[in-house]
């Protein structure tokens, strides 16, 4: 079977983020890594070239096939940030309803300013999402 084509790298989280352009939306990466790291208690670890990640999960679907994805993590990017809630959003329309401005995705949340949205809430959103998921497969620090 195929691998996941994001894996786990040993790129400084740190300096990825130090590199974002433009200075704004640096900013806002560094500011989710701090929500995150406070949240999550756990080291952040770049997951391929763009994406800080938090812990990982092993799953194995009913299919057979079996791997290892981030747990939670975000990515600056340039449009929105891309702020990953595994394992998706079904259950959370209370908490998304207090968020603020955001738009969902497949396995993601876009955001276009951190400021616009409520970070209490956010981190809620993070610890719910750590929580169903780890319900439903075994979650680690990474």
């Amino acid at each position: 079977m195929a691998e996941n084509k994001t894996q786990p790298t040993t790129e400084n989280v740190d300096a990825f983020l130090a590199g974002i352009k433009p200075p704004r939306r640096r900013a806002q990466g560094e500011a989710l890594k701090a929500i995150f790291d406070d949240v999550t208690g756990w080291q952040a670890c770049m997951w391929g070239p763009s994406i800080v990640g938090y812990g990982r999960y092993d799953y194995t679907y009913d299919s057979g096939r079996t791997g290892s994805f981030l747990a939670t993590g975000f990515s600056p990017r340039k449009a929105a940030l891309s702020i990953y809630i595994m394992p998706g959003y079904q259950d959370y329309g209370e908490i998304l309803d207090r968020l603020g401005p955001h738009k969902l995705g497949k396995a993601c949340l876009y955001v276009s300013r951190l400021n616009a949205v409520n970070h209490d809430v956010l981190a809620e959103l993070i610890q719910t999402g750590l929580r169903d998921l780890g319900e439903r497969w075994p979650v680690h620090p990474h």
